[in-house]
């Protein structure tokens, strides 16, 4: 079933019915994954040594500084759409598309687990954007679209600290 939200005086910037439910799960599940990853990557800064110690740590505090407030701004979008903002913490414990940090590694394999996990949270996005762009959402279009540029660049930056 799916329910629809009528934008009415009380929303003035909007004009259109909006499938909510794909694209609020679909935020919800962003949700998770960028606390789940802000969770890792503030580990990983916490543990990682070696040569690449500072440059990590500076890295992965960068990462999720930045995550932390996007995950504000994700909440506040499923907000902003009618329904209630949740980090799913089944899903935060068991993992979506994010895995635990394995405790050990070396800096070079948390590097490539950090790579991974930026690249599945950048492919999130841009599903999420494909679904918000379905729905006629543009504003959850645009901020999916920002999501998947940081985490593209963060995959990227990392892929370069790997090689």
């Amino acid at each position: 079933m799916t329910t629809t939200l009528k934008h009415t005086a009380k929303n003035p910037a909007s004009t259109d019915v909006l499938p909510i439910p794909s694209v609020t799960e679909a935020l919800a599940g962003a949700l998770t994954d960028t606390y789940r990853l802000v969770l890792k990557s503030h580990e990983a800064h916490w543990n990682v040594t070696g040569p690449l110690f500072f440059s990590i740590h500076e890295m992965t505090e960068e990462h999720y500084t930045d995550m932390f407030a996007a995950a504000d701004v994700l909440a506040e979008r499923i907000r902003a759409l009618g329904k209630p903002a949740h980090v799913d913490l089944a899903g935060l414990a068991a993992g979506s598309g994010v895995q635990n940090l394995d405790a050990g590694l070396s800096a070079e394999e948390t590097v490539r687990e950090l790579l991974a996990d930026h690249e599945a949270l950048a492919q999130r996005m841009r599903t999420l954007v494909l679904a918000a762009e379905a729905s006629g959402d543009p504003v959850t279009a645009d901020l999916a679209t920002e999501r998947a540029a940081f985490h593209e660049k963060a995959a990227w930056m990392l892929r370069a600290t790997a090689s």
